[in-house]
């Protein structure tokens, strides 16, 4: 019962996988950060603990997302990887032969082309949310719709409807004047998708060499209309895998588990104990040279064990 533990912390969900030794995947949570990525995680990892059975032994752990660095001083990560390493390797583990991932995320996404199970080429739009699950919720909020239901009903469209998708203050502003010249939402929704693939591509994917097998992975991916609407402007069809919203924490798991096993050393992980330990972030201004840093610092109860911000070095050391 050796397990490794992959946490992919977002600016919208939290994921925590929970893998084997033979990178079977154990346990998995998806959960939405709240703005509050601390206990996010403190919350994910009491889930995880109390699915595992008795005796269960974590032997190492990686992380990823955008709030990486800051999990990892809080849990005791062996392992920190970026969001494009992370997704590639879990995509290999399950499609070797993979040659494009489109991940679409909360509030971020990108693209990573794979030639011979290496990267070779990616590209990320993390400046606006257009095309992202944030703006497909708010949108679906908007409409009165379940986000469920919302690709299905694109599905159901029997009118083309052209919508500006290369901003949300213009997908939305059109949309609203689709709806008073009287579309259905059935309609309007299907233009929408279509609106945000071809802007995924105008932006993330332009100048990509589109290959299959072509893999979409991320929270969106789980959006029906909006998988419809990439296979019809590609032209191919998308593999979408078992555990489409949580590759980035299995990516990380799997990575944490091939270092344990190159370096022989023991995890640094400080167990699940951490669920009640109260942690806290302050910041000051570095005044010691003309750049004036904000120095943030990260502690574990009352002992600080991590700075970030400093531009040279000095807090790090």
């Amino acid at each position: 019962m050796e397990y490794y533990l992959g946490i992919d912390v977002g600016s919208v969900s939290t994921n925590i996988v929970c893998i084997d030794s033979k990178d079977k995947v154990i346990e998995t949570l998806y959960m939405k950060t709240h703005g509050n990525p601390i206990a996010s995680v403190k919350s994910g990892l009491k889930q995880i603990q109390s699915k595992l059975k008795k005796g269960s032994k974590i032997c190492g752990v990686g992380v990823t997302g955008s709030a990486r660095h800051l999990i990892a001083a809080m849990v005791g990560a062996d392992i920190i990887k970026n969001e494009i390493t992370a997704h590639a390797r879990a995509t290999l583990h399950f499609y070797p032969h993979a040659k494009t991932i489109i991940e679409i995320g909360g509030q971020d996404s990108k693209i990573i082309i794979l030639r011979d199970g290496i990267v070779v080429d990616f590209s990320m739009n993390n400046v606006c949310a257009a095309g992202t699950g944030s703006f497909l919720d708010q949108q679906a909020s908007r409409l009165g719709i379940p986000i469920d239901e919302f690709g299905g009903m694109a599905l159901q469209s029997g009118t083309e409807v052209s919508i500006a998708g290369r901003c949300t203050v213009f997908a939305e502003s059109d949309m609203v004047h689709k709806q008073q010249l009287g579309y259905s939402l059935n309609d309007i929704i299907n233009g929408l998708c279509q609106a945000l693939v071809r802007n995924y591509f105008n932006t993330v994917g332009k100048g990509k060499d589109i290959l299959s097998p072509v893999v979409f992975q991320g929270g969106v991916a789980a959006n029906i209309g909006i998988r419809k609407a990439f296979e019809k402007y590609l032209e191919k069809t998308l593999i979408i895998p078992e555990h489409f919203g949580v590759m980035g924490a299995i990516g990380a798991a799997i990575i944490s588990k091939e270092e344990m096993r190159k370096t022989k050393a023991l995890t640094k992980f400080k167990g699940f104990k951490i669920s009640d330990i109260a942690f806290k972030t302050t910041s000051f201004r570095c005044k010691l040279c003309p750049n004036h840093c904000e120095i943030v610092q990260f502690f574990e109860d009352k002992k600080i064990i991590a700075r970030f911000g400093d531009k040279c070095g000095r807090y790090n050391e």
